[in-house]
């Protein structure tokens, strides 16, 4: 086709302090109650207080549901919603990373479609517009506040659901860096490869164009110049500004570009380990770079030079390499942990592969992959040293 769609939340607050817009919003949708979903971490903490302390400033009436889990599961989501349903709702306020935002966006559309949430698994599925989301973010990797991407692990299968579908963009988009100048150093470090994992395959995605092409390179050259610097120093605003604007911008590049290998393989960690998604596309990132390198040698040297690495003497597949080089000792220096220090165990390697080459990530992956092409990914990264 000859056309372009661009899939987007409605608004977009990024900056310190943004936090406290929140009310004129709640008051343009016409918000009567919300439902916050979170996690009892953030909680404990006094991260979601802060949020709910501008709600309650300003009189804005809500519930709380703290209940979510990392790789948020069929009968969680289930549970916010019966939470939505008895407490009178009609919109939602998502506070975290990842997952409550994932809840938040499942209940967004069963609370307007109806079903169950196994319904809505793979692309378009939903036919309304979820009730309205306020997403926020706490943490500068999973892009989901911006995405039409929500994932769900159905317990009994073992398997991440991943659903694509416009319906359940957010209506207002936040990134607050003071909401993540506690966050600790190793999910600093995890949803900031995360983020950098959603710029590299939306860059060399089979879908890219222009827009996420632009978006994607600056979101990898500003992770490259701060991932490590907040991972160092949690309260260091501006490092944490810059990857609130990265992990935004690689959100819409990969929201419009699509995803690929890294993602397809990692979500299957998620679902038979509950392996931390940041980390688990954090391991495979490089390996699967390393397999794709035949299709997309000229980009991955555009991703070099984004990353500040002087290219000027090198060959295409010598830029490339420095890349990859480069993101391998990154993630050495924020101490990502290896596969073999995961749950992972080979003698699963078959079923995840077999998953994997399911995953709606896998079609825009650059390079074609058989089952044996994404065993061997998986067992070299298990036995990197």
């Amino acid at each position: 086709m000859n056309y372009k769609e661009l899939y987007q939340p409605a608004h977009t607050i990024i900056g310190k302090g943004c936090i406290q817009e929140i009310p004129k919003h709640i008051d343009t949708i016409a918000g009567k109650k919300a439902l916050v979903v979170t996690d009892e971490g953030l909680y404990k903490i006094g991260t979601v207080k802060k949020v709910t302390d501008v709600l309650d400033r300003a009189g804005k009436p809500y519930a709380l549901y703290t209940g979510v889990k990392p790789n948020p599961t069929v009968s969680l989501v289930n549970e916010a919603k019966a939470v939505y349903d008895r407490e009178g709702c009609d919109y939602l306020i998502g506070i975290g990373g990842g997952s409550p935002l994932d809840v938040s966006k499942a209940v967004s559309i069963l609370a307007k479609n109806g079903g169950k949430i196994e319904d809505y698994n793979g692309l378009d599925k939903s036919k309304k517009s979820g009730v309205p989301l306020i997403a926020i973010n706490t943490t500068a990797g999973t892009g989901s506040e911006v995405t039409r991407a929500y994932v769900v692990t159905d317990e009994v299968r073992k398997v991440k659901m991943l659903m694509v579908d416009a319906h359940c963009l957010s209506y207002l988009a936040l990134n607050d860096p003071a909401l993540m100048v506690d966050m600790p150093a190793h999910l600093t470090a995890a949803t900031g490869m995360d983020a950098l994992t959603h710029a590299i395959e939306a860059y060399v995605a089979k879908s890219h164009f222009p827009f996420t092409d632009g978006l994607a390179l600056e979101a990898i050259g500003l992770v490259g110049k701060s991932l490590q610097k907040a991972c160092e120093n949690g309260r260091d605003m501006d490092a944490r500004t810059d990857m609130c604007w990265a992990e935004y911008m690689a959100g819409l590049a990969f929201s419009n570009a699509g995803l690929g290998m890294v993602h397809a393989m990692a979500h299957q960690l998620g679902g038979f380990y509950n392996t931390p998604h940041g980390v688990a596309n954090a391991i495979l990132l490089t390996h699967v770079m390393k397999y794709n390198l035949p299709s997309c040698k000229d980009r991955y040297a555009d991703i070099a030079r984004a990353l500040k690495i002087d290219t000027s003497h090198m060959t295409p597949d010598q830029a490339a390499n420095a890349a990859i080089d480069y993101i391998e000792k990154l993630a050495e220096r924020i101490h990502i942990p290896k596969l073999s220090q995961t749950a992972f165990k080979p003698s699963d390697v078959l079923t995840l592969s077999l998953h994997a080459l399911e995953d709606t990530g896998m079609p825009e992956n650059p390079r074609e992959a058989t089952l044996v092409d994404v065993q061997k990914v998986f067992m070299d990264a298990y036995y990197a040293k």
